[in-house]
This record gives C-alpha cells, structure tokens and sequence, in this order.
C-alpha cells in the first residue's frame, strides 16, 4: 500500500493510540496486543474502513505543559494481521505507512480518541526504502555489540549484517528499550541518516551510563 497510495487518498481524521514507548516507522511492522475495551473497539472500527490505518503516537504528559496530551508527529499504520484469542483479545501487526501531524482532537461519541491530522511535509514515507549513503555499518555493529553486551542480550549478528539499511535502524529503534522521549526522536527524524545518528547517540549514551553506574558501586 505504501508504495502506490498518495497523500491526497489518505484519510482526514484517524484513530489514535496512545502508548508510552511503541514506535511505529514507515513500512516496519509493529505487533500490539488489544485488550481494552476501547481498544477492542477502535480494532474493530478501523476494520471497517477502507484504509484500516491506526495512529501511533506518543503521550506528552509533561506537567505544566499545555495541549490534548499527545505529541504532534505520530506514525499510521495499516492493519494487516490479526488473530483472536479464547478470551476475546486480539494479536495483531500494524505495517507502517506514514507520519502525520496531529492538528486537532476530534470529539465524538467513540470511547478511543481521534484526531484530524495532515500528512504534508512526509513525501518521503509513501516511497520506496531509504538507503543510508554513509553508514559505516562494521563501525554501527561493533558498536551495537558493546550495548548488547551491556543489556545482556544476544541477537542474530548474520541476519543484522545482512538487512538493508532501512530494515536494520528502523527495526533497532523500534525495538530497543530507550524513554518514549528518545522514542520520539528516532520517529521525527527527517532522514534514514538522521535517524542513524540519532539511534547511535542514544546507544553511546546509554554505554556511557552504565560504565558511569558500574564506576560509582
């Protein structure tokens, strides 16, 4: 769908979905467990439409900060698998399509929020994979092995080193566990490469502190 639909097809108002923490990139694909009853029913709704697109986009919960709640650049993604469970919950996968700007809440009589939203100024999601010109990936792993290491996890090294450029940053920034700030850093970036340096400082940083930890015991 990313690759043939057109800003202009894009739905005005959209539901959305708050979630501290889940990142949703264009043309990755997030898995989310529905179980709330609102939630249940924006699944179902969203079903019903021809786009079946579900906003993600981050609370901003910040005290004394004015607005609806939500930060102003979320992700849509289109609904394309799902399976329900014996106690009426479902599993499903959303697949990227683009980001979007939040330009009002709508009110209404639907338990989940909805939003109108504008899709200008993101061209670029509705292409074809970005490719990142000057990745240095050896220097990229070598340092993702250091953070792993650190965090105590093992990864498929073959498969990373063979994923493109766009399936391996934007699956590392979906997936890795950093603040649903740094979260939304890594989905306002204006490029693959932006995104890249962005990922790599918040992995610095993260080695930084741990070292810093293991320093002050």
């Amino acid at each position: 769908m990313s690759s043939m639909v057109k800003a202009a097809d894009l739905p005005q108002t959209i539901p959305v979905f708050p979630l501290p923490g889940a990142l949703l990139l264009p043309r990755a694909r997030l898995p989310l467990h529905i179980f709330e009853p609102r939630y249940l029913q924006m699944f179902d709704d969203a079903l019903k439409t021809q786009t079946r697109l579900i906003g993600m986009v981050q609370p901003n919960e910040v005290p004394g900060r004015s607005g609806n709640g939500l930060h102003t650049i979320g992700c849509a993604g289109r609904l394309t698998q799902f399976s329900e469970t014996e106690d009426n919950r479902y599993l499903i996968t959303l697949t990227g399509i683009s980001r979007f700007r939040v330009q009002k809440e709508v009110e209404g009589f639907t338990p989940y929020r909805r939003c109108e939203v504008t899709w200008d100024g993101f061209h670029r999601d509705l292409g074809q994979s970005e490719a990142d010109g000057v990745f240095d990936r050896e220097g990229f792993l070598t340092l993702l092995g250091k953070f792993f290491d650190s965090k105590g996890l093992s990864a498929d090294w073959e498969t990373l080193k063979e994923a493109d450029d766009e399936l391996l940053i934007n699956s590392l920034s979906m997936m890795l566990d950093f603040e649903p700030e740094d979260k939304q850093a890594l989905l306002e970036a204006p490029s693959l490469s932006t995104r890249r340096e962005t990922l790599v400082t918040l992995i610095e940083f993260a080695l930084r502190g741990g070292i810093e930890g293991e320093l002050m015991q």
